[in-house]
C-alpha cells in the first residue's frame, strides 16, 4: 500500500511560479515511475510530466520548458516545480506512483488569475 500526499497549490498570478510537492509512505526509489496530471473544471484528465526511478522525464508539449519534475530520495517526495503559469494552467494536480500498481493522491488546487 503507498499513500501519496500532495501540497503546493494555490493561487498565483500568471507568470508566478509555485512547486507542488508529492510526499510517498514508501521510499520513492522503490517506486518505478510516478507522474503528475491535472484536471480543468469541464475538461479532460491530461497527462503533464512522468520521472522515473531511473531520473528519466518526460513533459506535455504544453508545459515543456516551463514545469520541471524531480525526485528528492532522501525526502521520498517528486516535485513539481512551474514556472511561467497561465491561466489555463489553471486545476487540479494530483501525482500519481507506480509500484506494483498504480496509486493516486487527493490532488491539490493551482488557481492562476489576476
Amino acid at each position: 500500500q503507498v499513500q501519496l500526499v500532495e501540497s503546493g497549490g494555490g493561487l498565483v498570478q500568471p507568470g508566478g511560479s509555485l512547486r507542488l510537492s508529492c510526499e510517498a509512505s514508501v521510499s520513492i526509489s522503490r517506486v518505478y515511475r510516478v507522474a503528475w496530471y491535472r484536471q480543468a473544471l469541464g475538461k479532460q484528465h491530461e497527462w503533464v510530466a512522468t520521472v522515473t526511478n531511473t531520473g528519466l522525464t518526460n513533459y506535455a508539449d504544453s508545459v515543456k520548458g516551463r514545469f520541471t519534475i524531480s525526485i528528492d530520495n532522501a525526502e521520498n517526495t517528486v516535485y513539481l516545480q512551474m514556472n511561467d503559469l497561465k491561466p489555463e494552467d489553471t486545476a487540479v494536480y494530483s501525482c500519481m506512483a507506480l509500484f506494483q500498481r498504480t496509486y493516486w493522491g487527493q490532488g491539490t488546487q493551482v488557481t492562476v488569475s489576476s
